[in-house]
């Protein structure tokens, strides 16, 4: 029936040629619909997948034993031991000559600089000559006491004349003495015009200068004393009870050469703005360092053991430290971690981190939480962490 041309098919065979064809049409459908539902989770699950191919090449480490020192770390300046104020003494005499400079070294009693003294030397002579004077006035009244008191008494001389004799005589010793502190006086203001050093040190500034008339008081120059200088270290309060005098520190100048010096003194009080108490620490005179400079430094309060990292191993994020510990599957993990000392170029590591944990060694920078690595033994195979290589 279906060997025939459609034209000749008679409506009845049509219908029955069309119907014959969307009951097969239905069939197959139906069968491929019942193989799909037949495959199951097994099936799907050996379906091969694409393995994850590791973020970065890296080297890991662990935390290291170490004996480091216990050490406060503070920041202050450097200033003078004690900066001597040498002013003139004398007033309204005028500078003749300034014998030293900024930096120069002096001696106890050096000449630093001289005032005119022509008109103190000039008071001074006529002192000397109305002491004299005086001298010899005194000499007279006694002479005459010393008679009045062998007459006296046999009535040759009045009650009178006697006391006045005394009274002359008590009058010259009262202007001698007068005189005599008069000379000393003047003495003392002539020597006032020899501007010298009152201890040993370094002249650290100069205000002196050859012709001008000085004032009573006014600074001509200020001296380091004994070239000692102490380092005025701000502490936290909380801290200041572990600092003792005698205390070891070592600190470093701006731009200078590491120091060794010694805590005198603690203050007593401690700055209510900050919270912060001074700790003064003396210094050798000799070394590198000037007043003025700014230096960091750290008390040594003896030595405990530290577990340390590679401070590269370590990131600060959002404020804390963080290390990626990396897991038997060569995932790693974010670990929060507190740190403390630091030396070299390695931290300590005090919570937040078991002892045996392997952590990445570098470029933890370029790694997220849960990133898969590849792990290389040796460091000298790869110092920092470089990216996987395609395959």
């Amino acid at each position: 029936m279906t060997g025939l041309p459609a034209f000749l098919l008679t409506p009845r065979h049509r219908s029955a040629l069309i119907l014959t064809t969307l009951v097969g049409l239905g069939l197959g459908g139906t069968a491929v619909w019942v193989h799909a539902a037949n495959d199951t989770p097994a099936d799907k699950a050996a379906a091969p997948k694409t393995k994850a191919r590791p973020a970065l090449t890296v080297t890991v480490t662990s935390l290291q034993a170490a004996d480091w020192p216990l050490t406060i770390s503070a920041n202050g300046n450097l200033m003078a031991w004690q900066e001597a104020v040498i002013g003139a003494e004398a007033g309204g005499l005028r500078l003749l000559d300034v014998l030293v400079n900024v930096g120069d070294n002096v001696r106890r009693g050096q000449l630093l600089a001289r005032l005119q003294s022509e008109s103190v030397s000039a008071d001074v002579a006529a002192s000397r000559a109305n002491l004299a004077e005086a001298q010899a006035v005194l000499t007279e009244a006694r002479a005459n006491a010393d008679r009045a008191r062998q007459l006296q008494p046999g009535g040759a001389m009045s009650t009178q004349q006697s006391q006045q004799a005394f009274t002359a005589e008590q009058t010259a010793a009262a202007r001698l003495e007068a005189l005599k502190a008069r000379l000393s006086a003047d003495e003392l203001r002539l020597s006032q015009t020899r501007i010298t050093a009152l201890d040993d040190g370094v002249i650290s500034a100069r205000q002196a200068s050859v012709g001008a008339v000085v004032q009573p008081g006014q600074e001509l120059f200020r001296l380091i004393r004994q070239r000692r200088l102490e380092w005025r270290a701000e502490v936290p309060a909380t801290e200041l009870v572990r600092i003792q005098p005698g205390t070891q520190v070592s600190l470093t100048p701006a731009g200078g050469q590491p120091i060794q010096g010694k805590v005198r003194m603690v203050a007593p009080t401690v700055d209510p703005a900050t919270r912060n108490g001074l700790v003064y620490v003396d210094l050798p005179a000799n070394g590198s360092a000037r007043a003025g400079m700014f230096a960091k430094g750290d008390f040594e309060l003896g030595r405990a053991a530290a577990q340390t990292l590679p401070q590269s191993a370590v990131l600060l994020r959002d404020g804390f430290s963080y290390v990626f510990q990396v897991g038997g599957d060569s995932k790693v993990t974010q670990t929060k971690v507190v740190t403390g000392r630091r030396q070299g170029d390695r931290i300590e590591i005090t919570a937040g981190l078991p002892s045996t944990a392997k952590v990445v060694a570098s470029g933890g920078a370029f790694l997220g939480d849960g990133d898969g690595v590849r792990v290389v033994e040796s460091p000298a195979t790869a110092n920092t962490a470089q990216p996987a290589a395609a395959h």
